[in-house]
């Protein structure tokens, strides 16, 4: 039969009959088990209870997994980088660091934590843990409102493709021009939704059983079809681009997908409601949307290429359908089965040891209620029933005869029952690695051993999960970043500003390689923190050795690895903001460093160097010298100046005396004469007054 090119029917068929199929065998032989882990999870048994005995359980599976996730999460959030980007090449140096640094932020900003703390539980509880990663185009609508527009400011404003008119009136007012003539100016009110178009990278967990695959899938890359069914609401489809009246007429999940709704039930608690609603608003109704991903010949040229097709309702009607470069998911296992794309989960280990220490506990719970209050066996007519049903202390019981009342004892045995239940704890230790003594919460068995025995038990205990840990990073994480890498590369539109290395960078993803290999940094051999805080103290003074025998250039050790060895020091010490303490150190800012050092030196070298220096350097002497000197004769030709002027002022003052008294004398000499010679008397004191009167200068 030839290759030939596919109708629109035939692709709906070939997609709904494998969707179908998988949904089957999920629903028959995953989803069963699922649902018993779960309940299992949540403290329940499949052992039957008698009224009036225990009815307690062992929460082993609850109690195991709860252990378990504290060290995962610590294994992969203490460390900065648990995924780093590899470089092919000299040039794809700097992008790898950016784009592990880039990611890393990233995400955290879309909530890796809550991503990883669900997917993790479900790989533990659940079999497979997995994540959809996907890049969502939106619009982010902003709502504004403007009054008294004009004719043309109106018209510019609503011209605009991404401008919707929500609301809108006109008032018309007669107003007097300049010239003193009416005339009607329009003015218009209108409320606008400014659309703008924008992109984001979501990672989020999938619950398993909106996840199917086909029976003889393996992984993912080897799977006939891969499928994601879940409900939707039908204004959230016709968002997408869908006709909504087509759309609206699709249906939910069929009732005859009672394994659905029991898993679902298990895992929350309660039942939805599935019942029809009288939906007043049709762009609420539920309907079911699946994605399927499949290799399928659609041109018909012998080369089946895989496509992303979107299926509506449980009849799986075809909506769209487009080629696609990788399925978006990654999937986490704890412990993989070769060659199987279903692995076993922690829950799987040790739902049988649950049933068997329940079934003990049980057991050691009545033994000890019944030795406390054993059952008594009376003589009928000889005791009053009422007064034997009434159980207060020291309360009588007629009777009618002696020896009427004897008590039926039962023995204790729960304590020769102890080592049974210790036996089967230790057999779920050795399952799962998680014990009291790995956890350092046994004293018993830590107080009288030495440190490294402490050490060699905790880490034993955490092998375990370290291949638990293994197993996910080689798995979902590297999958998953490498997903989030290309899906930034496609669709990043524009550069971005992050601080990198303790200085804001601009960040263009366009540039980077997508095809750069990755690198798990967490898993097995990790050891304790106290361990590798040791190895890295004992490694920093080996390099700071080995800086200060050989120098800068000792091609051994640099700035930055020295950097880095202080750096995961106080990370591992629980200190995250380690740029606070230590300047951010790259081999570029090294190189930097060592450039300006080596033209310091030179410049220092070549004034030792030239033979000039000497002869300049002394003419700057004498140059100094001179200026010295120059400036102590003029300070001492300036002294001598001001001497002399003082002196000349005393003298001047003192012949000014000499003058004023040889007047005053000469002035009685000529008024004695006048009398004399005239009789007539000359006002000295007025002669006086007028000498002495102070002159302009």
């Amino acid at each position: 039969m030839k290759p030939k090119q596919l109708t629109d029917d035939e692709i709906e068929t070939i997609v709904a009959d494998a969707i179908s199929d998988a949904v089957d065998f999920v629903e028959s032989e995953i989803a069963p088990e699922r649902i018993k882990a779960q309940r299992y999870f949540d403290g329940e048994t499949d052992l039957g209870w008698e009224s009036g005995r225990s009815k307690v359980v062992a929460t082993k599976v609850r109690d195991i997994v709860r252990g378990i996730k504290p060290s995962l999460m610590r294994i992969f959030l203490s460390n900065e980088k648990p995924v780093e980007y590899i470089p092919q090449g000299p040039e794809d140096v700097a992008s790898a660091d950016q784009a592990t640094a880039y990611m890393h932020w990233k995400f955290g900003e879309i909530g890796g934590y809550k991503v990883l703390n669900d997917v993790f539980h479900d790989a533990l509880v659940k079999k497979n843990g997995v994540a959809k990663i996907y890049w969502e185009d939106y619009q982010q609508s902003e709502v504004h409102t403007f009054t008294n527009l004009s004719d043309n400011e109106f018209t510019y404003l609503v011209s605009d493709d991404n401008v919707e008119v929500l609301e809108h009136s006109e008032t018309i007012e007669i107003n007097v021009d300049q010239m003193g003539m009416e005339i009607e100016e329009k003015y218009h009110d209108v409320k606008i939704a400014y659309y703008t178009d924008k992109g984001k990278l979501c990672v989020e967990s999938v619950p398993p059983e909106e996840f199917f695959v086909d029976r003889n899938a393996r992984s993912l890359d080897d799977a006939y079809v891969v499928a994601h069914r879940a409900e939707m609401r039908v204004g959230d489809v016709a968002a997408m681009g869908f006709d909504f009246d087509e759309i609206s007429e699709l249906s939910g999940i069929s009732e005859t997908d009672t394994l659905v709704d029991e898993e679902d039930f298990a895992r929350r608690g309660y039942s939805r409601d599935r019942a029809e609603e009288d939906y007043n608003d049709p762009s609420m109704k539920v309907i079911l949307i699946t994605e399927a991903y499949m290799r399928v010949d659609v041109e018909g040229n012998g080369k089946p290429i895989l496509h992303k097709f979107v299926m509506g309702g449980n009849s799986y009607k075809l909506l769209d359908f487009m080629p696609c470069d990788e399925v978006p998911f990654a999937v986490f296992e704890c412990d993989p089965e070769p060659h199987a794309f279903y692995g076993r989960s922690v829950a799987d280990l040790i739902m049988e040891d649950q049933d068997a220490s329940t079934s003990m506990l049980r057991g050691v719970l009545d033994n000890v209620a019944l030795t406390n209050n054993p059952r008594t066996a009376v003589v009928e007519d000889m005791v009053n029933m009422d007064d034997m049903l009434n159980n207060e202390i020291g309360a009588i019981v007629r009777v009618k005869q002696a020896g009427a009342i004897q008590e039926m004892s039962v023995p204790f045995v729960a304590g020769t029952t102890l080592p049974a239940l210790q036996y089967m704890d230790a057999q779920t230790e050795q399952k799962t690695g998680v014990s009291r003594a790995s956890l350092g919460l046994d004293p018993d068995a830590l107080q009288n051993a030495t440190a490294t025995a402490v050490a060699t038990t905790m880490q034993a205990g955490a092998g375990q999960v370290e291949v638990i840990a293994r197993n996910f990073a080689e798995g979902g994480m590297r999958e998953m970043f490498r997903l989030m890498l290309e899906l930034v590369i496609k669709n990043t539109d524009a550069e971005e500003m992050m601080r990198l290395n303790g200085q804001f960078t601009p960040i263009d993803p366009r540039v980077w390689n997508s095809s750069m290999d990755l690198s798990v940094n967490v898993g097995l051999g990790t050891g304790r923190d106290e361990t590798k805080v040791a190895a890295l103290n004992q490694a920093l003074g080996m390099q700071m050795q080995i800086w200060q025998s050989y120098g800068q250039q000792n091609g051994l050790v640099t700035l930055t690895q020295i950097r880095n060895t202080l750096g995961d020091m106080l990370q591992l010490s629980g200190v995250r903001n380690v740029d606070r303490y230590f300047a951010p150190m790259t081999p570029e800012i090294e190189q930097m460093l060592q450039e300006r050092a080596e033209a310091a030196q030179q410049a220092q070298g070549e004034e030792q160097t030239d033979p000039n220096a000497a002869y300049l350097q002394a003419e700057q002497m004498k140059v100094q010298a001179k200026l010295q000197s120059d400036q102590a004769k003029l300070q001492a030709d300036s002294q001598y100046k001001m001497a002399q002027l003082q002196f000349e002022a005393q003298q001047a003052a003192a012949n000014d005396d000499l003058k004023r008294d040889q007047m005053d004398q000469d002035l009685l000499v000529d008024a004695a004469k006048v009398y004399g010679q005239y009789g007539t008397s000359v006002d000295v004191a007025r002669v006086k007054s007028a000498q002495n009167t102070p002159r302009g200068v």
